[in-house]
């Protein structure tokens, strides 16, 4: 087997959820142009389905299933839905996000829900996939953190225009990445390799002044793009990262290395 073809997804059934935002879509697109058969999976199945058959025009196998990731009973039901249709899941992406906090005032009752989806529920997907994996004798599992996970939050960037970050997000972004070498200790005698990215600012449209302050504090000099996560999901997917677990990549054009 070629270097190149251990990066391909040929055969392989992976499960993100979320898929339909700023980083989803273009993760989405690379599992599918690996040749993953893609399943997004979040409460808004509409949304999902709308890309899946965008996807699906062009050739690609993409599908679109319901779950509430906040809810056990939701996720189970989920890996059985997988099972009985598609065989079952050799490939899990912790995409999906709640942000229900608005700023450091916030109700604490947004602090909890936040936590209710993105730490209680990236444990019962990564718990519950995982075992399934092992079971089968082996995949890859890739959180998608952020480097608001990494570092402290840098006020200057959003001073005077509006815009702002939320302690929760840096809560539950920097527990992932225990939880990212936590289960890979779990599940790695079991086969499972366990990874996790960390993304930094993605260009929204955010205002002028904002994009250049922070492309001053990146290497690069400029903000992540549509494309810039494609190579380091199908990376550490694929078996082109068979030795590689319970590490953190920082995707973020050098924001991290300063």
């Amino acid at each position: 087997m070629s270097v190149l073809d251990t990066f391909k997804l040929d055969g392989k059934t992976a499960l993100i959820t979320g898929g339909a935002g700023l980083f989803g879509r273009q993760i989405v697109q690379a599992l599918c142009e690996a040749g993953a058969k893609t399943i997004m999976a979040s409460r808004n199945v509409g949304k999902l389905e709308e890309y899946a058959a965008e996807l699906r025009k062009t050739k690609l196998s993409a599908h679109a299933m319901e779950l509430d990731q906040g809810d056990e009973k939701s996720v189970l039901a989920l890996l059985e839905q997988i099972k009985r249709e598609h065989g079952g899941v050799d490939v899990l992406i912790n995409n999906a996000v709640s942000r229900p906090m608005k700023g450091w005032t916030a109700p604490a009752s947004d602090f909890a829900e936040s936590m209710r989806v993105n730490a209680t529920g990236i444990f019962m997907m990564t718990r519950t996939f995982g075992e399934h994996m092992a079971s089968r004798g082996g995949g890859s599992i890739v959180n998608v953190g952020s480097i608001q996970g990494c570092v402290g939050p840098d006020f200057s960037l959003y001073e005077g225009l509006g815009l702002g970050t939320v302690p929760d997000y840096f809560f539950h972004k920097g527990g992932m990445i225990q939880l990212t070498k936590f289960a890979a200790a779990q599940l790695g005698p079991k086969g499972v390799r366990v990874n996790c990215i960390s993304p930094g600012g993605f260009y929204d449209v955010q205002p002028d002044e904002f994009v250049a302050r922070y492309n001053k504090r990146t290497f690069l000099g400029r903000m992540a793009n549509e494309s810039d996560l494609k190579g380091a999901i199908i990376f550490l997917a694929s078996d082109a990262s068979a030795y590689i677990t319970g590490t953190n990549l920082p995707i973020d054009g050098g924001y991290t290395a300063k």
